[in-house]
């Protein structure tokens, strides 16, 4: 059994089988609740500035997907039902929105730029910049910028024009008579992509001590008038439109789904508009007119106080100093450290794995062996075969050059390429066609299902103690994506196997995968959509007979949503009968817990720090016996998505230590973190945990090299 803090929730609870059942939270608005958390980072005076302004630019990223995927689903609906129910889940949906960008705005305007400020990094706008910055602007205008831009006057003849998804324009009215004579009063312009949205101040233009900003929409704002001579400048705005981005393919009617894809990427920019975007100061005749063009309503407007995209102040963070006097403006250089003691760099991996499993915990540890795997299974010559998944890898990928190189070397490669990664379809096809050219075999997953399991199988020729020569496979398994950038920013669990039960169901998940026949059931991994939701709702139901029978009854999932109804229905069942159940959810979490007589064994937790929550966990105790408790890693969230439409994975962690040590470093932390963790309240507010550590701060001392006096670097 399993060493657990034991939980500190009460034991007196419902009885077993209470009638009724609790509403579930919504699920759009369960989104927004997280992007306030998200926000709250930002107000954190413990937070460096710079890294407070980069958790304003994530909600407007987190924002823009959620009204290109999210929110355009959820208008969908209403259109396809528009009931009276669905309405007003709409518009509760985009009134919290509209109040979340409302605060965001201003904390960017009253909290986090006036600190920042202070420091000496200022964002300068038009009238307050001295004379020398006025006329390095105005230079940098007509050098930059003038030259690409081409102002359309609207008539008849000229349209209006087609505004790219999420991209910057001026809306400007015009008085007097064109160069034809008439009154033609609107002009677009669209600003190119191409340019800058932050330029720095050089210097000299600015004073000792001070980093001077400006942002692209303002020099264009000073240089306005400059587009059209002869004409007055009226009325402007900047304005940017946010469209439906999925792609929509039929997949039963392509035969190529690579080439339908990369069609459909063309022409992602021009899908349904959801939202549209203006500047507080913008006049009514002029937003009423771009909603008109776009077919929306007014509750789609958001009139903001500040620039349309504040996403593009990560232009800011990059070009900034890391200093302001004496103040850090960053968090400390992490660097993730190597696992030498149960990994040495001197060693095989494969001589280490036919040994023991390796536990990996990016990014407090390195996901460098994953990638020096890699690197020896394509460098050694005892290496016939790699099969790797692939879901999102980023366009720059030492991951993707080490398989092309595989294949090069004449070993057997075969990838599977998940081409409807949302937002990295493009970076995948072109991977794909880089792996083909170099004659790996290239699958695109399974028609209907994407492919977000995250393994890699290596198979090598090795020869026993009596000199009989035999195939051996070797796993890497994930919970995260195979992309170096984000294992130093998201927490992940990576383990590396050569358990023969293990490899032999990896082998099988490729098999299906690629020959679309039936295989023989896996009997160690858990895979979607095939046995993974009914295993877990098992192993639920097994917590709560338990908790039923009077036996230790105990259940703790971290994972980055719970939005799966029958899942969350078997939890709460659990927690009727009497199971004590923690939830560490980072997102969205329909459960609402805490309601007496339904839910008062439950807790919720999401934890926002520095990293990003990633890793999927799942701790079932329904005993006492050693036998009678379970800990999985997955990939999957628990999500319908994840458990019916995806090729999904979970294995369980059968070594005591190792499974000790996913418990002591990915779950108990958490359960008592007091200073990045929220509770959230039956009615799906969050309210900020008091009296404890950080989790994940407590986890990089851990796992920070020690100092020269022999104690660990804080």
């Amino acid at each position: 059994m399993s060493d657990f803090l034991p939980s500190t929730a009460p034991v007196d609870g419902p009885a077993p089988g209470a009638a009724g059942s609790p509403a579930l939270l919504n699920r759009e608005q369960a989104i927004l609740e997280f992007n306030r958390r998200v926000l709250a980072q930002a107000r954190r005076d413990d937070v460096p500035l710079l890294e407070r302004l980069r958790y304003v630019t994530i909600v407007s990223s987190n924002l823009d997907e959620f009204f290109e995927v999210r929110f355009a689903d959820t208008l969908e609906a209403a259109r396809a039902a528009p009931g009276d129910a669905s309405r007003t889940d709409l518009a509760a949906v985009a009134s919290r929105a509209h109040a979340l960008i409302d605060e965001q705005y201003a904390v960017f305007n009253d909290e986090v730029m006036p600190a920042l400020a202070r420091h000496g990094i200022e964002v300068i706008n038009h009238e307050d910049r001295n004379d020398a910055q006025r006329q390095w602007v105005a230079g940098f205008f007509e050098r930059e910028v003038r030259p690409l831009l081409i102002p359309v006057g609207l008539d008849p003849a000229h349209p209006f024009p087609q505004v790219a998804n999420k991209s910057l324009n001026f809306i400007v009215r015009l008085g007097g008579r064109d160069a034809f004579g008439r009154e033609s009063q609107i002009a677009i312009v669209k600003v190119p992509r191409v340019l800058p949205r932050v330029i720095r101040l050089p210097d000299h233009v600015c004073r000792a001590g001070q980093q001077g900003f400006v942002l692209l929409s303002s020099v264009i704002r000073a240089h306005l008038q400059e587009l059209f001579p002869g004409r007055e400048v009226e009325s402007f705005s900047q304005f940017r439109v946010t469209r439906d981005s999925d792609l929509e393919v039929d997949e039963d009617d392509v035969t190529n789904l690579r080439q339908a894809l990369r069609t459909g990427l063309t022409t992602r920019h021009f899908g349904l508009a959801i939202r549209l975007e203006v500047v507080s100061s913008c006049p009514e005749q002029l937003w009423r007119f771009l909603l008109e063009q776009f077919g929306l309503p007014e509750a789609a407007l958001y009139r903001v106080n500040g620039p349309v995209n504040l996403v593009r102040l990560n232009q800011l963070i990059d070009q900034a100093d890391d200093l302001a006097g004496d103040a850090a403006l960053r968090f400390a250089p992490h660097e993730p450290a190597w696992p030498e003691g149960r990994l040495p760099r001197h060693r095989s991996f494969f001589e280490t794995l036919r040994e023991q499993d390796v536990l990996l915990h990016h990014p407090f540890e390195s996901f460098e062996p994953v990638v020096e795997f890699l690197r020896q299974a394509v460098h050694d010559p005892d290496v016939l075969a790699i099969r790797q998944t692939v879901y999102r890898t980023g366009e720059k990928s030492v991951l993707m050059d080490l398989l092309i190189e595989a294949a090069r070397r004449g070993k057997e490669v075969m990838v599977v390429v998940e081409l409807k990664a949302r937002f990295d379809e493009e970076a995948n096809i072109n991977w794909a066609e880089r792996l083909e050219a170099v004659g790996a075999q290239v699958v695109y997953g399974i028609v209907g299902l994407k492919t977000h399991a995250k393994l890699l199988l290596v198979t090598r020729r090795e020869t026993n103690p009596r000199g009989v020569t035999h195939l051996r496979r070797y796993v890497h398994l994930s919970t995260g994506n195979y992309n170096p950038k984000t294992a130093r920013l998201y927490t992940d669990i990576g383990y590396l196997t050569s358990d023969p039960g293990i490899a032999a169901d990896a082998d099988g998940v490729f098999q299906q995968i690629a020959s679309l026949t039936r295989v023989k059931p896996p009997r160690h991994l858990l895979t979607a959509p095939f046995v993974l939701h009914r295993r877990l709702v098992k192993h639920v139901a097994q917590v709560t007979e338990a908790a039923r029978a009077g036996r230790a009854a105990r259940i703790v999932v971290k994972c980055n949503a719970l939005t799966e109804p029958a899942m969350i229905h078997a939890l709460i069942e659990a927690g009727r009968a009497g199971a004590q159940v923690d939830l560490v959810v980072r997102g969205a979490c329909m459960l609402p817990p805490g309601i007496a007589g339904q839910t008062d064994h439950i807790r919720v937790r999401s934890v926002i720090g520095r990293f990003l929550e990633h890793s999927r966990i799942l701790y079932f105790r329904w005993g006492d016996a050693d036998d009678e408790e379970a800990l999985y890693l997955s990939s999957a969230d628990w999500m319908g998505r994840n458990m019916f439409r995806r090729i999904e994975l979970a294995w369980p962690v059968r070594d005591p230590k190792l499974r000790q040590r996913v418990i002591d470093e990915c779950l108990v932390p958490y359960l008592y973190d007091g200073r990045d963790a929220w509770l959230l309240q039956p009615d799906g507010r969050y309210v900020p945990a008091q009296g404890g550590a950080s989790a994940q701060q407590a986890l990089m001392k851990r796992f920070a090299p020690p100092l020269p006096g022999g104690e660990a670097a804080q």
